[in-house]
């Protein structure tokens, strides 16, 4: 028995691992059910008496041993492997779906990168405003029905600051800290007091642009929406201005493109007009030049603003505003190839 016990011991000491399966199969050997060191605890019943208490003590030992032996074996094993380049041995096994970008970002990202090509730079500001950035500097009466707090969300106890009704406040900052030539596009989002339904939602999105510069006309307007509305909606795209009216621009017009479904002939998407609205826009109005400290009678400019969702809403036949903010997975997985 002690020889069978020296035996063991000296291959015990010798052991060596490749890799946690290999250092597995030795504890298999050695310390399993059926293995060598469980055989000599199962033997130790037929050793003399004389001889029980030295054999017992070396059994332990080279149990002791063994178990001592395998761990290191395992731990170098999982160390190296952790070492090998490309793996994480702290990532679960199991797969993880990768997320997706929002309708509504990838929808925004889109109108950004267009007009970035035509020259515009981004531009961005705070949610929560003064009544001087979104109305008064852009030419609101002081009776104007966007004025009222069922239009508008105001602060309490502070009746000048509000959510910003309109990315035109970006405009606003804009304007009085840069002095022309300017061309910005300001993507952002917006409050207003309304009932949430399937056409309306208390806040939503807005990309607005402005170029202000010498001899700017309304020619440099239509060219360069023509141009998003193609680059956005296709080639084949056709565009129409409606007069219109905005306190901020003048003269104003909503800009319809051909219907993104039928091509112009008439379905159900565009109420058989053939035609869709999309944004508005207009010449800057003088008054909101010279209040945001820009001299009128040298500069021009053009202002354009389109809410996010209705963009998105024709491009991907979203019929109902609030599925846009409700995070159902389901709706999302949906533009996953959109990314």
């Amino acid at each position: 028995m002690l020889e069978r016990i020296q035996k063991i011991m000296a291959e015990i000491q010798a052991l060596q691992a490749h890799n946690a399966e290999e250092a597995e199969a030795l504890r298999i050997k050695y310390l399993s059910k059926k293995g060598e060191i469980t055989a000599l605890m199962n033997d130790f019943r037929t050793v003399p008496a004389e001889l029980k208490k030295e054999v017992g003590m070396r059994i332990n030992a080279l149990k002791a041993a063994a178990q001592d032996k395998i761990n290191a074996l395992k731990e170098a094993a999982v160390q190296e492997q952790a070492s090998a380049p490309g793996i994480d041995l702290t990532r679960t096994p199991y797969p993880i779906p990768l997320g997706t970008r929002h309708p509504l970002t990838i929808v925004k990202n889109e109108i950004v990168d267009i007009f970035s090509r035509l020259g515009f730079t981004l531009a961005e500001g705070p949610e929560v405003e003064d009544d001087w950035h979104v109305y008064s500097s852009m030419n609101f009466a002081d009776d104007h029905p966007a004025r009222d707090m069922q239009d508008t969300f105001f602060v309490e106890a502070h009746p000048d600051i509000i959510l910003r009704s309109h990315t035109s406040s970006v405009q606003a900052r804009v304007m009085e800290s840069t002095q022309p030539p300017i061309r910005v596009i300001c993507p952002g989002r917006v409050y207003r007091n309304e009932a949430i339904s399937a056409r309306a939602h208390c806040f939503f999105h807005q990309v607005e642009g402005l170029y202000v510069d010498r001899n700017v006309s309304f020619t440099d307007l239509k060219q360069v929406l023509l141009l998003f509305a193609q680059e956005m909606f296709g080639p084949d795209t056709k565009i129409r201005l409606r007069p219109s009216y905005f306190p901020f621009t003048e003269p104003s017009a909503e800009m319809d493109v051909s219907c993104t479904i039928c091509g112009g002939k008439g379905c159900s998407l565009c109420k058989g007009a053939g035609w869709l609205e999309i944004l508005g826009c207009g010449m800057v109005d003088p008054a909101v030049l010279e209040a945001n400290g820009i001299d009128s009678s040298v500069y021009t400019g053009y202002a354009f603003g389109m809410g996010i969702e209705r963009i998105a809403n024709l491009k991907y036949q979203v019929r109902d505003l609030r599925m846009f903010s409700e995070n159902d997975v389901r709706f999302l997985d949906e533009f996953v190839a959109a990314n």
